[in-house]
């Protein structure tokens, strides 16, 4: 069962990751639009194995499927850290996602908000983590440039200029509406048994 580390170790597994594998790690990414809304969603898998661990200086050694090992210091925070045996997986996944929505006619306050998320095993359960974080802004559309296919937006601390490919998308916005974008970023970190001896891969 797949259970919930602290953002500590979630984080460092993932700017680990590289460090883990000389092999492109699995990504995938997706993309949906309909009239007025877009979102696009990135997805990056990673699986190492445990190789030691040292209790004592609760560290953890991870090896990547071409054999390249790196060593991590686990957090206090993180219960659990006896349940995890060497030849257990490690199986990290990394979510991006970007939804654009636009608010015909505006009106609302251009704002900025942020808001963080984290999870972690209950004890006696196989240590995983998940962290999160949601970023979203609304801002005014001040310019729309048909020829160049750009939208001028002004947020709370700053204007950038969003590029606009679909041409039917663009006919929808007009200066004073508003478009929110909202980012999502989510790390799940989950510890697995390791496989049976003679179990197939």
């Amino acid at each position: 069962m797949k259970t919930s580390l602290p953002a500590v170790f979630a984080l460092a597994l993932t700017v680990s990751a590289s460090a883990l594998s000389q092999q492109q790690p699995q990504a995938s990414t997706t993309v949906k639009t309909e009239p007025g809304k877009g979102v696009i969603t990135s997805t990056v898998d990673v699986t190492a194995t445990v190789e030691a661990i040292d209790l004592a200086t609760r560290t953890v050694t991870l090896k990547g499927a071409k054999g390249k090992s790196v060593t991590l210091a686990v957090d206090e925070q993180a219960r659990n850290l006896d349940q995890v045996k060497v030849g257990d997986l490690v199986v990290v996944k990394y979510v991006e996602a970007l939804s654009l929505e636009l608010k015909k006619g505006g009106g609302g306050a251009v704002s900025r908000t942020e808001a963080e998320t984290g999870v972690r095993a209950e004890p006696g359960q196989k240590p995983g983590a998940g962290v999160g974080r949601k970023v979203t802004v609304l801002a005014d559309v001040v310019a729309v440039d048909q020829k160049n296919k750009l939208v001028t937006l002004r947020g709370p601390k700053q204007t950038v200029d969003l590029r606009v490919q679909d041409p039917e998308q663009l006919k929808l916005i007009k200066k004073g509406d508003q478009i929110q974008a909202t980012y999502l970023e989510a790390v799940a970190v989950a510890v697995e048994p390791a496989p049976m001896p003679g179990a197939k891969k």
